[in-house]
C-alpha cells in the first residue's frame, strides 16, 4: 500500500526523486524495542521500487536527540510541547536543495510529521511529502473500509509538501 501511494505522488517529485527518511525513534526506544518501524517500511518500500524509481534511502539524516513521552492519549497541544526540539538533521548538506519523502507508520494528528517536515526544511530542503500506511480517522468515519473514496485511501496516505 506504500508502494502504490508513493506512486500516485511520483507526477509530483519532478525529475529529481526524494530522498527515503523515515521518522526515527530515539536510540534508547530502539535498544528496547529492537527494530524502527518505520525505517523497516522504508527499506520496503526503496527495496520494492515503484514505478522502477530507484529511490534512496537516508536512515541517518534526521534523529530524534530526545526520548519523548508516548503520544498516545496527548491532545494535539500536548503532543506539539512533546516534540519540540525533539529531531535534529544531520548532514544539512546533504538535505540543502533536496526533496525529501518522509515515512511514517501511523498518522494520527500530524505533530510528528509536521515538526520532522519542519527540522528538514530548516536543514534546507526543498519539499517534505509525507508517506504512511496507517491514519487515525475521527470517530465519524472509523468504519471507512479500505477502497471506498477518500476515506479508505487512509490506510495508504500520502500527503502533499508542507
Amino acid at each position: 500500500m506504500l508502494s502504490e501511494a508513493v506512486t500516485d505522488l511520483a507526477p509530483e517529485f519532478g525529475a529529481e526523486l526524494p530522498l527515503v527518511v523515515p521518522v526515527p525513534l530515539h536510540a534508547s526506544k530502539i535498544k528496547q524495542r529492537g527494530f524502527n518501524q518505520s525505517e523497516l517500511m522504508a527499506r520496503a518500500l526503496v527495496k520494492q521500487k515503484p514505478l522502477d524509481m530507484q529511490l534512496e534511502l537516508a536512515p541517518k539524516l534526521l534523529i530524534r536527540k530526545r526520548p519523548t513521552d508516548s503520544q498516545t492519549g496527548l491532545t494535539r497541544h500536548q503532543r506539539i510541547i512533546n516534540l519540540r526540539g525533539a529531531f535534529g538533521a544531520l548532514s544539512p548538506n546533504v538535505i540543502s536543495g533536496r526533496n525529501i519523502l518522509l515515512v511514517d507508520d501511523v498518522y494520527t494528528t500530524g505533530t510528528t510529521v509536521s515538526e520532522c517536515a519542519r527540522v528538514l526544511r530548516r536543514a534546507g530542503a526543498e519539499k517534505v511529502w509525507v508517506a504512511t500506511v496507517a491514519r487515525v480517522l475521527k470517530s465519524e468515519t472509523t468504519f471507512a473500509r479500505v477502497g471506498e473514496g477518500e476515506q479508505g485511501r487512509a490506510l495508504a496516505m500520502a500527503a502533499g509538501s508542507h
